[in-house]
């Protein structure tokens, strides 16, 4: 089971993942509380996987809704800071070309400001 906490600032979401990211869990729940923020117009998150020690399939599928919600609202997701493993899993997976992905949370608010 994943922990995550929610933040909203400068008009961006953060969500702040750390465990194991399986989906099955509180997947529900993180999709719940990051669609309820996003329908206040935050069209922009930053999802911090910097304490997240695997990801499943389910878990997989909890960032590409997230991804799907954020990009059809005309925004963006970025993840940041990945542990090794889970940059193996967006590489083999060919995630890493789908989502944004940078190694800080201030190189991803400069990539929001600037976009």
């Amino acid at each position: 089971m994943v922990e995550f906490n929610t933040e909203v600032k400068d008009n961006i979401l953060h969500l702040v993942l750390k465990g194991d990211l399986t989906g099955e869990g509180n997947g529900p729940q993180i999709l719940g509380q990051v669609s309820d923020i996003s329908q206040k117009g935050i069209k922009n998150i930053i999802i911090n996987l910097g304490e997240v020690r695997y990801i499943n399939s389910s878990g997989v599928g909890v960032l590409i809704t997230i991804l799907t919600k954020f990009r059809n609202a005309g925004g963006e997701v970025y993840l940041v800071n990945p542990s090794e493993h889970v940059q193996k899993l967006l590489i083999i997976t060919k995630l890493k070309a789908i989502f944004s992905i940078e190694d800080t949370i201030e190189t991803a608010i400069e990539k929001i400001k600037n976009s």
